[in-house]
């Protein structure tokens, strides 16, 4: 009896020395509450309507006549509605651009929504966007732009804290609770200025005193995360393409690009992409990404809709890499976002979800070779497939190399793996590798790094299987929350459309597929042509193509092409750099042409003459941003020696977007031969072109 008390006592001993086990030390930086919350949000909209939509521009330069700013049918619940479709939780709402037209009726400037013809100025966009989102469920955030190019104090001391300052606090008074304050990196320029119509330049690091303005917000609105180059909450991913590193660690550090105080616009943006394992900050990245090739509204980009499963793709090079995607909304002149915008929210937000509404591996049973304190209940796998974010599987400290074995009920298809930490101990995961049980072996079909919020490993096939092993790697014991296994649906790849000098149109899909196509600007159907062999499309326009099998068609993929270059030369160039000018005009968008030092024009005979409506220049797409033109001017002639000015303008964020350029004339010109003029370039003393053209 004494042996069986004796043996109970150290059973419970042991046991109770299990459950006092103390929970894993944090690793390195952690997040706060806010960013928490922002982690949970993963995916919201940032949407661009104001001056520039009515100027058809990127950037307004601030003399923009308030007279403009009239839509006919703004709809803030059809634009907040849509985004909900899509899946998006947010919305970050552009209150001010650079052009400086407030869209809420502030008291700190004239040029403000108030003295528009809209509402005879009773409206309020804010008000409007507020009140949907609370009625929606959706989260609302505010972009005010630091850059005022109307506003005539712009540069002096006065502007910070008599205006800029106090329209933030405007917005975080009156728009109820906010889960961002937005801040661009955009600083300083050339701009209208009250009508001095001058260059002024800013110091970015001292300029606008952060600390002091973001102690606004901290004091107005605790509960929303401060965006910027440099953050404090949240960093740039450092691209405009969605995409965040293949590794993407939520700590960072930032670095000046140049002198020694980084700052909004003067960060070293490339390293944001990945951010840092020792970074002294948890500063987590946002893809930002719009949704058409611009982010303000351009007729001329109709049919340019990002794709649903483009989006899809997005998602995953973003959300599944541990950051947030921000995703670029712009409604036209009327005030409402277009059909083929909604559709393409709509359909990927059910795509979203038929993907994810399941997890497969629930009903699985886990085993670990390391529990923490052999606590199964506190830290044992089971913790991977409760849906909470919070609750995990943790280890011993010394086992930072632990194995996972997952044994489905049955044979299980998938093609995703989810993975997440609990991001409140900090990141800790190095990376992963899994392996499937396949024929009577394990073999490797997975592996990933920098685990964080949240990593989706989207498979390049479908893998069947019932016995699945994760092996870990860490510098610290582990605190996994969640693993997922999850089947997207089978999506139909659209046609790849490509055009040769000649001017010859190639296009091709799966092996299976049938490829029909039009040319008319129509959607194509099963009655339209079908593809059989390259042929010729010379004069320009947009071809619209969809690969069909078993009677469903894939998306609509819709490529434009200027007039075919087949004879063109570029000339007055010196004989050393005839030959990679003509990189210039070769209709490949990944080859570019770089200057010499000093030049300042690019002269294209076309063989002939062609009826001109629009310029196009493609900025080099290597993401460098040498050379790339930000300041241009286009000259047409008859004969190659007199030439007449037809268009002038600045490519407004191009280093970040360096996207197709159109420039559109007012009225058509008729020439053989068209000059670009350089004024101004985002860096160095060259310029360069990937590509530059026409469209009839």
């Amino acid at each position: 009896m004494k042996k069986v008390i004796t043996f109970a006592l150290s059973l419970l001993a042991a046991v109770s020395s299990g459950l006092a086990q103390p929970a894993p030390k944090p690793y390195g930086m952690l997040p706060s509450a806010r960013q928490v919350r922002w982690q949970e949000t993963e995916m919201y909209c940032i949407i661009h309507f104001s001056m520039a939509t009515f100027e058809d521009k990127e950037w307004g330069y601030g003399d923009e006549p308030v007279s403009l700013f009239n839509p006919a049918h703004f709809n803030a619940m059809q634009i907040v509605g849509a985004a909900k479709a899509g899946g998006f939780k947010g919305i970050v709402v552009v209150a001010k651009h650079h052009d400086g037209f407030c869209l809420w009726p502030t008291k700190t400037t004239g040029h403000n929504i108030s003295n528009s013809p809209w509402k005879h100025g009773k409206g309020d966009v804010l008000k409007e966007y507020q009140l949907a989102c609370q009625k929606l469920g959706m989260k609302m955030g505010v972009y005010c732009s630091p850059w005022d190019r109307n506003n005539a104090l712009y540069g002096k001391p006065e502007y910070v804290t008599e205006v800029y300052r106090k329209q933030l606090k405007e917005l975080y008074a009156n728009y109820g609770t906010l889960f961002m304050s937005w801040h661009d990196g955009a600083n300083g320029g050339d701009g209208y200025y009250g009508g001095a119509r001058e260059v002024r330049k800013i110091d970015k690091g001292t300029y606008y005193g952060w600390p002091q303005t973001w102690a606004i917000t901290r004091a107005m609105q605790p509960g929303a995360s401060i965006f910027g180059d440099v953050g404090p909450d949240v960093r740039w991913v450092g691209n405009e393409e969605g995409h965040a590193g293949e590794t993407c660690w939520e700590t960072f550090t930032p670095h000046a690009e140049t002198g020694n105080v980084p700052s909004n616009g003067n960060v070293k943006y490339w390293e944001s992409t990945n951010g840092m394992r020792d970074g002294k900050f948890w500063m987590p990245a946002e893809c930002d990404v719009p949704l058409r090739p611009g982010w303000f509204y351009h007729q001329m980009q109709d049919g340019q809709t990002k794709s649903p499963s483009a989006l899809l793709d997005l998602y995953y090079k973003s959300v599944g890499r541990g950051a947030c995607l921000d995703l670029g909304l712009s409604p036209n002149k009327a005030g409402v976002l277009s059909d083929e915008d909604v559709k393409a929210l709509a359909t990927f937000g059910r795509l979203l979800n038929e993907t994810f509404k399941v997890n497969l591996a629930k009903g699985a049973q886990l085993t670990a070779n390391n529990i923490r304190g052999k606590n199964k209940l506190k830290y044992g796998p089971a913790n991977l497939l409760d849906d909470n974010r919070y609750s995990y599987w943790a280890t011993d400290d010394q086992a930072t190399n632990p194995v996972l074995t997952m044994t489905l009920p049955r044979p299980t298809t998938f093609n995703v793996i989810r993975l997440r930490e609990n991001i409140k101990l900090g990141q800790r995961i190095d990376s992963v590798a899994v392996e499937a049980y396949l024929n009577g072996n394990w073999k490797e079909i997975a592996k990933a790094t920098s685990i964080g919020a949240n990593r989706l490993i989207r498979l390049n096939e479908n893998v069947k299987a019932s016995r699945l092993r994760f092996k870990i790697s860490a510098p610290v014991c582990i605190a996994l929350s969640d693993v997922g296994l999850f089947k997207e649906p089978p999506i139909l790849t659209m046609p790849e459309v490509n055009r040769s000098k000649e001017g010859m149109v190639s296009l091709a899909a799966g092996p299976r597929a049938v490829i029909h196509y039009t040319t008319d600007g129509t959607e194509p159907t099963m009655q339209s042509p079908i593809y059989s062999k390259p042929f010729s499309f010379k004069t320009g326009g947009a071809i619209k193509a969809k690969s069909f099998e078993e009677g469903q068609g894939s998306e609509l993929k819709t490529t434009v092409f200027g007039v075919s270059k087949t004879g063109w030369k570029v000339l007055q160039m010196p004989e050393a750099e005839q030959k990679a000018a003509e990189k210039a005009i070769d209709d490949n968008g990944s080859t570019f042409f770089v200057s010499a030092e000093g030049s300042k024009e690019c002269v294209v005979d076309m063989n002939e003459s062609h009826q001109i409506r629009a310029f196009t220049y493609l900025p080099r797409q290597d993401k460098q941003s040498v050379g790339i033109v930000s300041k241009y001017r286009f000259l047409v002639s008859d004969n190659g020696t007199d030439w007449k000015q037809v268009a002038e303008g600045e490519f407004s964020n191009i280093k970040s977007n360096p996207v197709l350029q159109t420039v559109a004339l007012k009225v058509p010109v008729n020439a053989r031969y068209f000059k670009l003029a350089v004024d101004g370039v985002v860096e160095g003393n060259v310029f360069s072109i990937a590509e530059v053209g026409i469209e009839q």
